[in-house]
Parts: C-alpha cells; structure tokens; sequence
C-alpha cells in the first residue's frame, strides 16, 4: 500500500473511530446524567457486582479470535465461519453455568435479588457471541464509518429505554434492559453492516490453527477485566452496595472518556501497524503519529473531565460528590491510557502475545495486591494505589516496544511534553480565573468554554501540524458531506 494510501486510510479510522467513541460516549454521558437522577447509588451498586462475571464470560466466548482473525494477512471465509460457531457455542454454553450459578452469586454477595438479575443480565452474553466474527470482519476491513453508526444507534436506542424504565420506577431493572437492548441492536446492526454471512459447512480448524496465538489474548483479557472489576467485588463483599456505587460510577465516568481515547486507537492501530510491520523506520513514524495525535486529544479531554468533575456531580445531585476523587484519579490515568494502548496494539501486530500474557500477569497480580493492601484505608487510598500501579506498568510497555521498533524514550517524551505543558497550564489559568464564581452551573461553562478556546488558541498560533491536519479532516468531511 502506499504512503498516501495509508496515510489516508489510517486518518479515515482515527476519524471515524474519534467520532465513534465522541459521540457514543457522549450519549452515554447524557443517558448517564438522566438515570443518574432517577437511579441511586445502590442501584448502580447491585448491577455493579455482577460487572466482573459479564466481563469475564464475555472475554471467554471471543475467545481473543477477533485480533487473530485480524492478525491474518488473508480473508478466507472458513476462518470466520468457524470463529463464529464456536463463538455461539461458548456464548450457550456460557450462559447455561452462570444461570445455574446466580444462586451462589447472590449468597456471596448477600443480596438475594441478584438471581433474577443476574440470569436476565447474562443473556447479553449469548446475544454478544452473534456479533463477534462480523465485528471482526468491520475491523478486518477498517470499515469504522459502519461500525460507528452500529456502536451509536444501539448506544441510542438502549439508552431511551433505560431512561424510560428509570423514569417509571423500575430501579435497576432500568440498567438490565439497557445491557440487554444495546447488545440485540448491535448484534443486529454488525449484522447488516458486515458483508460476510455464516454458513453451515462448519469446520473447526481454523479455530486450533489460532487458538496458540488467540489463547494467549484470552487469559490476558481475562485476567484484565478480572483486575478491574476485582475492587467492586471486594467492596461489595466487605463494604457496602452504596460505596460499590460510588465507586463505579467513578470509575464509569473516568472509564467514558478513556474509551473514546483508547477506541479510536484500538479501531486503527493493529491494521494499519500489521500492514507495515516488515518494515520498523515506517512502523515507528505511524506510531510516533498517533502518539503525537493521542496525547493532542486525550491530555485535555481527560484532564478536563477530571477538571469539571465536582461541578459536574453538584449540578447533578450532590449525593454523588464522593466518587468525584475516584473520578479524578482514573482522568489522570486516562490521559495515558491511549499511550498504553499503542504500545498494546504494536506488540500484538508483531505476534507477542506471549508477553502481552505475561505483563497482564504481573500488572493483575501487583494491581490487585496494592487494593487489597489499600483497602482497609478506604475507598480513595485503594483507587490511588492501583492508578499509581498503572503508571509504572505503562514504562513496562515502553521497555519492551523500544526492542521491536526504534523509539527512544526521550522521542516519547518529545512528542506527549507540548501537549501536557499546554493542558496544566491552561487548567491552572483557568481555575484561578473562575474560583470566585458562585454560580456551579455559570463555574462549570465557564471552565469548559475558556478551556477549549485557549487550547484550541495556543495550537493554531504555535503552528501545532497535528491540530491543523485535524481541522482540515474535519472540514474536508464537512464539504463532502454538502
């Protein structure tokens, strides 16, 4: 491929995945702000204690083929029939041990109500393994203008109906059959959208000639979801559901504005690095381009939202300023999480997904121990310990790429500092300019709006390439649309 083309291509995804993860994140940052009124911090708690079983299971039934099937250099329909009969066969099956294990469930955590909920809840995991190979044929093909209205109607759509059944009483209820619809309407959408259909002439070798490189992904995106809902799971066994809430709704809000960093990455970066991986000087320009282009917008949309937080819960309801610190910490180390995610990306496009296993290994272990040492100490000394953990994982990942590709850790630096430097700056300004207002709702406008036109400002006169090539993609997009 050639270098416009790829340059092309690669700025298409990162557009259409920014837009993605913009726009469903903010529709679930409005859905959220609504429920949030009508729901309680126990509500979000109970549903909250079963995160850590949804995550797992649906770990397992995708069973890491997505990336292998990316990983491939050919599209060949009998690896993506099998993938999906097995998938659908893990999901049932699934779903079949956790109905008859939310009894025991519900008696660990002690709450009762959890059987019934857990067993509607885990439905979305059968309905999920409908969708996994077509999701992967969308990002097989970079197609993330499809994938885009998928993610965000069924964000819509199944935010409505939470908002609806919030609205009439139902409590978490309300939670449940938004999991349910926007898993349906997504399975539903990818469907539509993908130009590959299943057939019946099943054959599962594809999935043992993956399954080396695929089982690896597996246990490390278990053992990944296992270390970041683990603390909802101590709370909820040795503190109470309100604290599991506040807690998860920290960790949710901080969680919404790093998904729109590490999706856009995740939607482009393996294939794009997967196609030059034979060659390491243009594989390290790509990366150092999307370093550049994530630090650009994570850096003050995290350290933003972490900025705005306390204002942003008191005009919601002041019930919820304590998660506002747990909010906080999980920004900071939002900012860089869309760094850690490229480091990912690149060593898995390489095949290292023996390390990718062994550092989630480590990092679960060390992560978990410092909660479990944090945790008589409170909520917010458990939250800062494992953020802390992170940061020193992600110089880890830095060792380790510098290996595969030439990237000096000062050209890292070099790259992220004019970003960082710009954001404090503008935030410390900022604050000192608006503490003297009374007004939360006037505070809270007036942070953002001076915030965005300083930023914006000291980009455009300091000549920042990434933030002019941005603008002309976004206008570009706009005459093409006219």
């Amino acid at each position: 491929m050639s270098e416009q083309s790829l340059k092309e291509k690669t700025a298409k995804g990162l557009f259409w995945g920014g837009l993605s993860n913009g726009l469903q994140q903010a529709l679930g940052a409005l859905i959220g702000i609504v429920l949030l009124v009508y729901l309680t911090p126990e509500d979000y708690g109970l549903v909250a204690l079963l995160a850590i079983f949804m995550a797992v299971a649906n770990t397992i039934q995708e069973s890491g083929f997505t990336t292998a099937l990316v990983n491939r250099v050919e599209f060949r329909d009998e690896d993506y029939n099998a993938v999906f009969w097995f998938n659908l066969l893990v999901g049932i099956g699934l779903y079949f041990i956790l109905f008859f294990s939310a009894p025991l469930i519900a008696s660990f955590f002690n709450q009762p109500e959890l059987t019934v909920v857990a067993r509607m809840l885990f439905l979305s995991i059968t309905i999920g393994s409908l969708s996994i190979a077509h999701h992967a044929v969308l990002f097989k093909k970079v197609m993330a203008k499809e994938r885009a209205k998928a993610d965000i109607f069924s964000t819509l759509l199944s935010g409505v109906i939470g908002i609806f059944l919030a609205m009439n009483g139902w409590g978490y209820w309300a939670l449940v059959f938004q999991t349910l619809t926007y898993a349906s309407m997504k399975t539903i959408l990818y469907w539509f959208f993908s130009p590959w259909r299943p057939s019946l002439n099943i054959n599962f070798k594809p999935v043992k000639e993956m399954f080396g490189f695929s089982a690896k992904l597996l246990a490390s995106t278990v053992l990944a979801h296992a270390q970041n809902n683990i603390f909802s799971v101590l709370l909820g066994r040795f503190d109470t559901t309100t604290h599991v809430g506040h807690y998860s709704q920290g960790m949710k809000w901080a969680g919404m504005g790093t998904q729109v960093i590490t999706g856009m990455v995740i939607s482009v970066a393996q294939p794009i690095f997967v196609e030059v991986k034979n060659d390491m000087t243009r594989q390290a320009q790509i990366f150092r381009k999307m370093l550049r282009f994530t630090a650009f917008i994570s850096f003050p949309f995290l350290f933003g939202i972490a900025f705005v937080g306390r204002d942003f819960m008191l005009l919601i309801n002041e019930e919820w300023l304590p998660c506002v610190p747990v909010l906080q910490m999980y920004c900071i180390w939002g900012a860089f999480a869309g760094i850690q995610y490229l480091y990912m990306q690149l060593a898995i496009s390489h095949g290292k997904s023996l390390f990718y296993f062994i550092y989630t290994i480590a990092y679960a272990t060390v992560q978990i121990g410092s909660a479990l040492i944090a945790l008589p100490y409170g909520l917010y000394w458990m939250a800062f310990a494992v953020n802390i953990v992170s940061f020193i994982f992600l110089f880890v990942w830095h060792l380790y790429v510098r290996k595969l590709i030439p990237i000096p850790f000062f050209s890292v630096i070099k790259d992220i500092i004019p970003y960082f430097l710009t954001t404090i700056f503008i935030f410390l300004t900022t604050y000192l300019i608006t503490k003297k207002i009374e007004i939360t709702w006037l505070r809270f406008f007036c942070k953002i709006m001076l915030s965005v036109i300083a930023y914006c400002f000291i980009m455009w006169k300091s000549n920042s390439i990434i933030f002019k090539e941005s603008l002309s993609l976004i206008l570009k997009k706009r005459s093409n649309d006219y």
